[in-house]
């Protein structure tokens, strides 16, 4: 009975232990039933309801004077939580030949917003290669609860796997960027992000900074053009659990105020994750948003130059043209009717004889022009069509 009132009082006992008392106290529970129907005549009359429930001590209730209210922790997430957003990109894959489908995939990454007209701050390596980037508020940003901003790369740096986004938004909530110098060895900090991708908001994490300036390499296996490997310096190391999709969210200390960007965990060792110091990374978010980079106009194809030898392998009706071997999802030529399989034959009213052609002729284009678009379709038929160009996304 002494074992059974204290796993109802909240005890905790060893897992193994628990399953053995489990059993233990099921047994009992067959046996007191089976004595309960078959007792003996001159046992006794059985005990009633009303008087076990008079015997029987009361449930546990808690006297515990904690206010989650007034915990820092919890006081730091509260101010964070809203201007942390998710990132969602869609990236290609390795580009197929006439016939194919195109390849793409979905990333999923972090984000903050560190000033209200727009500006959010994530990895490179998120974005890297994307053919849109979606972030989305979650539920905690008041008025921008749950809404979904297309965005763009105004700015950023591969070397520190930080990249500068802009959104068409204002008034929104910010995060505020503190000073990584100043940090200490085994300070508090909370880390915030999606991770796993799971929904309902972000993940919250508490540790220590752990150690300061590590030099580490970090493999990036989604790159666009193959497996990379970063090299990252003066890295705040910290035991708050970073996971995939973390990427890009604010390691916060207990001000609120960010101090590194949570940029790769490990596999090999448990309670071992890094984020990029905010001191590094501020001269480039600084440049970016002084001198954003102009958009680029883009067409959202991936093509293949049409030479004769390609041609005669597909049965191809002309020798020279751009042949779309993918298309960016929801992009500007989807959404005016390329498809797969057709073949850039004319833009804007010039010859279109390959694919870095027609990649010159977009570029020098501005977004949100009409353009007029002149393709020979899979069966040979002859199309012109109106294309919208869009901004790039990763200039």
């Amino acid at each position: 009975m002494n074992r059974r009132a204290g796993a109802l009082a909240g005890t905790h006992p060893h897992p193994r232990s628990a399953r053995a008392a489990g059993v233990a106290l099921l047994a009992s529970g067959l046996v007191l039933a089976s004595c309960t129907r078959s007792a003996p005549s001159g046992a006794g009359t059985p005990s009633t309801p009303a008087d076990r429930a008079s015997t029987a001590p009361a449930l546990p209730t808690s006297s515990g004077s904690y206010n989650p209210n007034s915990d820092p922790v919890v006081e730091v997430v509260r101010r964070v939580e809203p201007a942390v957003v998710n990132v969602t990109t869609k990236v290609l894959g390795q580009s197929l030949i006439f016939g194919g489908s195109p390849q793409t995939g979905s990333d999923v990454g972090t984000g903050f917003v560190v000033r209200s007209d727009g500006i959010i701050v994530t990895n490179y390596h998120v974005v890297e290669g994307a053919l849109n980037i979606r972030v989305t508020f979650n539920g905690s940003a008041g008025r921008f609860a749950n809404k979904v901003y297309q965005a763009r790369v105004i700015g950023g740096d591969s070397a520190h796997d930080l990249a500068v986004l802009k959104v068409g938004a204002s008034g929104l909530p910010t995060v505020p960027m503190g000073d990584s110098n100043a940090v200490l060895l085994g300070e508090p900090v909370v880390a915030l992000g999606y991770a796993l991708a799971l929904p309902g908001g972000p993940t919250v994490t508490e540790g220590i900074i752990s150690s300061l300036a590590r030099t580490i390499q970090v493999q990036d296996p989604n790159a666009p053009n193959g497996p990379i490997t970063r090299t990252y310096q003066d890295a705040l190391q910290t035991d708050a659990a970073i996971n995939p999709g973390n990427s890009g969210g604010p390691l916060v200390d207990l001000n609120g105020s960010v101090i590194g960007i949570n940029t790769a965990g490990t596999q090999s060792a448990q309670n071992i994750g890094f984020a990029i110091a905010i001191d590094a990374a501020r001269p480039i978010i600084e440049q970016a948003i002084e001198h954003p980079r102009a958009p680029v106009a883009y067409m959202g194809v991936v093509t293949e130059t049409v030479s004769p030898g390609i041609a005669g392998q597909f049965g191809l009706s002309v020798q020279s043209g751009a042949l779309v071997v993918a298309l960016s999802p929801s992009g500007p030529a989807e959404r005016a009717g390329i498809r797969v399989g057709d073949i850039i034959v004319a833009f804007g009213g010039q010859r279109v004889t390959g694919a870095d052609q027609l990649g010159t002729l977009i570029q020098s284009r501005r977004p949100g022009e009409h353009v007029r678009v002149g393709l020979v379709t899979q069966g040979g038929r002859s199309q012109t069509v109106t294309v919208t160009l869009g901004d790039r996304p990763l200039p």
